[in-house]
């Protein structure tokens, strides 16, 4: 491994440290909560749908995180493997700006305009 990305590298794992906590402390508050409302009758509309939106929302910040690691944990393979800085799409370098502000980018900014058109990337192999 070279010490090329090590600043990218102290980003990503710090980042990744966060949102595991933020995870795991998300899960925790939604283990609280449902020890709260054991034994409380339920019954009312306005309580149910409130706790629906709670759970909604809950959810989708946790699958957010979910995808936020699987990123991270992507740049941090593509650092050991040595194709860190390298677009996933078209293999050209992403720039070290790019990389400065987005550690886990796996995309070119060419190859990033282009998914945000069409919604999707074409991947080398499939060309």
């Amino acid at each position: 491994m070279t010490t090329k990305f090590s600043k990218q590298r102290e980003q990503l794992e710090s980042e990744y440290k966060r949102l595991t906590e933020e995870m795991s402390q998300s899960k925790s508050a939604a283990s609280n909560a449902e020890d709260q409302r054991e034994g409380s009758p339920y019954g009312k509309r306005e309580e149910a749908a409130e706790e629906n939106m709670e759970l909604e929302e809950r959810l989708a910040s946790e699958n957010s995180i979910r995808q936020e690691l699987a990123q991270i944990e992507h740049a941090l393979e593509k650092i050991e493997k040595g194709t860190y800085g390298m677009c996933d799409n078209c293999g050209k370098p992403i720039s070290p700006e790019r990389l400065e502000a987005l550690p886990q980018a796996t995309l070119c900014m060419n190859c990033k305009a282009q998914m945000g058109k069409n919604g999707k990337v074409t991947l080398p192999h499939s060309r």
